[in-house]
């Protein structure tokens, strides 16, 4: 299970990817460059949100 403290890094690996994608996009004119914005923003959010999830439950196992 010590592998789930670092698979929260995929998540902004994903954000710059998605950003990247998107400036092309966006400087090339090709449509569809805000859905990638929108899917970098998700992924940022999805990483604070995990890694507060795998702090909570790191403190409720040192607990016990």
């Amino acid at each position: 299970m010590g592998y789930l403290k670092y698979t929260q890094y995929v998540y902004i690996l994903f954000a710059v990817f998605f950003i990247y994608d998107g400036a092309v996009k966006l400087n090339e004119g090709i449509e569809g460059s805000t859905m990638s914005f929108i899917i970098a923003g998700l992924a940022v959010f999805m990483f604070f949100f995990r890694r507060k999830f795998a702090r909570k439950f790191d403190d409720r196992n040192k607990k016990q």
